[in-house]
């Protein structure tokens, strides 16, 4: 008998590995630098495969901004409890995001360096992953804000435009904190965590309980 054929791999499967291998090689080398022969030599396939399955090279870095941005969010949102106080959520969902982004800094990469620096349409792709972690985290800043309302009896609550504010500065904190931690040799996930919780919690606490700094 002759030899066996080899089982095609799935259609899924396939692509998976190439998007893997895209990844790995938009994360490290950037995307002008990146080539479709580097992405189809890495994922073990031909090009001409690449451009059937994933199109172009646009097509392949906006699905990978997608895929990165998708499983980032779903990482922090399978990390929070809504039945746990304020601060053990924030905490939950800081660590999520810097253990996701720490196990995945090609992925990091592609959505917080590469795909904000290229143009359209992939800083619009960040911006949306952007603008919902920003949403989310205001969702818990605000239940905390509540929660300390409740607890405490004092008007007022912390006001809309404080906790969009907030959500946006405890972001950006958060993302050049990935950045920089991913560069840095040693620096675990629930280091950078606790750093950054250290240094925003101390001070939403006192500004749900209306203890505001001010200049002199």
């Amino acid at each position: 008998m002759g030899a066996t054929k080899a089982k095609r791999m799935p259609r899924a499967v396939r692509e998976q590995q190439m998007m893997d291998a895209a990844v790995q090689t938009f994360g490290q080398r950037g995307y002008q630098a990146a080539s479709m022969d580097d992405i189809a030599e890495l994922a073990g396939v031909s090009k001409p495969l690449v451009y059937l399955y994933l199109n172009s090279k646009e097509d392949l870095f906006t699905a990978c901004i997608r895929r990165e941005a998708k499983a980032l969010l779903a990482a922090v949102a399978a990390a929070v409890d809504p039945r746990l106080p304020a601060d053990e959520q924030l905490w939950a969902g800081l660590l999520a995001f810097f253990t996701h982004t720490a196990e995945h800094p090609d992925g990091w990469a592609v959505l917080n360096r590469q795909a904000r620096t290229h143009g359209e349409p992939f800083a619009s792709e960040a911006a949306q992953m952007r603008d919902e972690i920003v949403a989310y985290v205001a969702t818990l800043i605000g239940a905390a804000a509540k929660e300390t309302h409740r607890a405490t009896h004092r008007d007022p609550e912390l006001a809309e435009r404080d906790v969009a504010g907030l959500s946006q500065a405890l972001v950006g904190a958060a993302e050049s904190l990935a950045g920089w931690a991913n560069e840095t040799p040693g620096m675990t996930a629930w280091e950078s965590a606790a750093t950054l919780m250290n240094f925003a919690w101390a001070g939403l606490g006192n500004l749900m309980k209306h203890e505001r700094w001010s200049p002199r």
